[in-house]
């Protein structure tokens, strides 16, 4: 994969570990063991990288309704960012996990959300940066000052009642990004109730990368969405705003823009019919 505005290589990383005006962000993380990902990030990670929690940090805390992974605060995330040492709309931040983009892209769409584009993942991710033989550490970051003034895209985000009342439009797509089993209801392994918004069209998330977590071609990534291409707006969940992220991600690389994310997503959705 070629080095683009989204996505960057592990080899073009590298070369930039000294870079002042990169950050990268370790965002391992396991919904399992919510514990897991810091501590691999202690044990190990790129050399300079610093961690962001996606229970922590990426999100907010969770209440009866808004879903599992309620979008965090914004003063507070760009508080955290700036501790990083980002600059707003200087810095480039790079971010990574081992999870084909499925945290990282969280946070590269919360920060394009918050009006920072200068973002991009890294190729591959983390087993991409181990497996072709680059540096690892143990040592922590010191502590950065970067200056850093969020400027809400609030249109990116709808809720309930705005799903409610698009997805039914012809010129609106609603699209589930979950696994296809738990899209028809087949399993639900997290959420207390299986299956799917009515009306949803359904884009597993997995397919934007392949197995070892490289990103596919645009081409491909627009060959994927050819379908909904025309549509003025794309709405776009998974089980809680999280995952929904790496599609998101594949229409800015298929260049389609009319991408929005129903943060509460299918835990927010069914959270109203117990």
């Amino acid at each position: 994969m070629t080095n683009s505005p989204l996505v960057v290589s592990a080899q073009y990383l590298s070369e930039h570990l000294d870079d002042p005006q990169i950050v990268i962000v370790d965002c391992r993380f396991a919904l399992s063991d919510p514990k897991l990902g810091h501590q691999q990030y202690l044990l190990s990670h790129i050399p300079g990288a610093h961690y962001l929690d996606l229970n922590q940090d990426l999100s907010a805390p969770v209440g009866r309704h808004g879903g599992r992974h309620p979008l965090p605060d914004a003063n507070q995330l760009a508080e955290k960012l700036v501790g990083i040492g980002v600059d707003f709309q200087q810095t480039l931040v790079v971010a990574y996990d081992d999870s084909r983009f499925a945290f990282a892209a969280r946070l590269w769409w919360l920060l394009r959300y918050l009006g920072h584009n200068n973002v991009a993942l890294l190729d591959g991710g983390w087993t991409a940066w181990q497996s072709q033989g680059y540096p690892v550490t143990d040592v922590l970051p010191t502590p950065q000052q970067g200056h850093f003034v969020p400027q809400l895209r609030s249109n990116w985000v709808v809720n309930i009642e705005v799903v409610k009342a698009l997805k039914d439009l012809p010129e609106v797509a609603l699209v589930d990004s979950r696994e296809r089993d738990r899209y028809l209801g087949k399993q639900e392994p997290i959420d207390p109730i299986a299956g799917h918004i009515p009306g949803a069209i359904n884009y597993p998330w997995q397919e934007v990368t392949n197995p070892q977590g490289f990103v596919l071609p645009n081409l491909e990534q627009q060959q994927r969405w050819a379908d909904i291409e025309s549509k003025t707006e794309v709405i776009v969940y998974c089980g809680s705003g999280v995952t929904a992220c790496v599609n998101l991600f594949s229409l800015e690389l298929a260049g389609i823009h009319a991408g929005k994310l129903y943060a509460g997503s299918w835990s927010d959705w069914c959270s109203y019919l117990q």
